[in-house]
């Protein structure tokens, strides 16, 4: 699959001004939409946890056109996301909360042009996180 590097490049360039707002954004509608996903965040520290989101989509916008380095660094985020104890079906939720914060944030600008970047460019992000992550039968008990 190939992404629409330079959208996605300018999506992200409008919400910069915005960013903090953003991830906070992400994580309330996250909560109210899903709120057994709370639960995966209760010993969070939610201010470290909002920037560590805001490093990760900053590291994958500088990325895009090296994907050496992004497939390497989402593989190995999708490894330590087995000790927070997420699980495959926590990924999706997470892409459609992302896809309507851009949305919101974005306003006017967002067509569906835009929304098909956002979602390749997410599940790109996802199946090489999946792909990181050893979902064995002893990963997935220690999650649960």
């Amino acid at each position: 699959m190939s992404l629409n590097v330079e959208l996605l490049e300018q999506s992200f360039e409008q919400i910069k001004p915005s960013a903090n707002e953003f991830v906070s954004t992400f994580y309330t509608t996250l909560f109210e939409n899903y709120p057994d996903a709370a639960s995966l965040f209760a010993n969070t520290d939610m201010a470290k946890q909002k920037k560590k989101l805001l490093n990760a989509l900053v590291l994958v916008i500088q990325n895009l056109r090296k994907p050496e380095v992004l497939n390497s660094a989402l593989r190995g985020l999708g490894a330590k996301h087995i000790a927070y104890g997420t699980l495959p079906e926590h990924y999706p939720l997470v892409g459609i909360t992302l896809i309507k914060t851009f949305e919101f944030y974005l306003g006017k600008d967002w067509t569906p042009e835009l929304q098909q970047a956002w979602a390749d460019a997410y599940d790109a992000i996802a199946a090489l996180m999946l792909e990181g992550a050893s979902y064995s039968e002893e990963a997935i008990k220690l999650t649960l």
